[in-house]
């Protein structure tokens, strides 16, 4: 039986590695800990040079990006909201969250929020390549967190056959 024990890293492309390491270090005091460059693609064999880099993103979790210069430009799906995809990194609570817009708007960065999700407040904004991301505080409760647990097969069932949102959770929107 396989057993994830967590994740090892995510990766993502950027424009400009130099640049990459330089923002997420200013703006989110993420530290580069390694950085792999190859001019041929070791599980492929193809020749593609690349600039591999990773970063701390805390508790031994590593955010990771590819530059790639033979590639075309990078671009977005389109098909798929902005919104939608995005990497969510989380903070201690409310009082970071609103201490880190603060501090990312101070050194120009647009930010989104706070958001309420009714478990978990959110800010959201883009790094230099593009990419949405999202810092979350948890102000939900274990016993909602376990409500939304007990819920959640049934939730899937149901917009499997409907398309449309269940009613199950609605009490996490209530102060809309």
């Amino acid at each position: 039986m396989i057993k994830i024990e967590k994740v090892h890293h995510v990766a993502y492309r950027c424009k400009d590695a130099k640049e990459t390491v330089e923002w997420y270090k200013e703006k989110l005091n993420m530290d580069l800990v390694l950085a792999i460059a190859e001019n041929e693609v070791p599980s492929t064999k193809a020749p593609d040079p690349y600039m591999h880099i990773f970063l701390d993103a805390g508790m031994g979790n590593v955010l990771a990006f590819f530059e790639l210069p033979n590639s075309d430009d990078m671009g977005r799906d389109e098909n798929t909201p902005a919104w939608v995809q995005h990497l969510a990194l989380k903070v201690a609570d409310v009082d970071a969250l609103v201490a880190a817009k603060e501090s990312l708007q101070s050194k120009g960065v647009d930010v989104l929020g706070p958001v309420h999700h009714g478990v978990f407040k959110s800010i959201y904004f883009f790094d230099p390549s593009g990419h949405r991301l999202e810092l979350a505080a948890d102000i939900g409760t274990p016993e909602q967190y376990k409500q939304l647990n007990d819920v959640a097969h049934a939730m899937i069932d149901e917009w499997a056959e409907t398309k449309r949102a269940p009613n199950h959770a609605a009490w996490l929107h209530e102060h809309d």
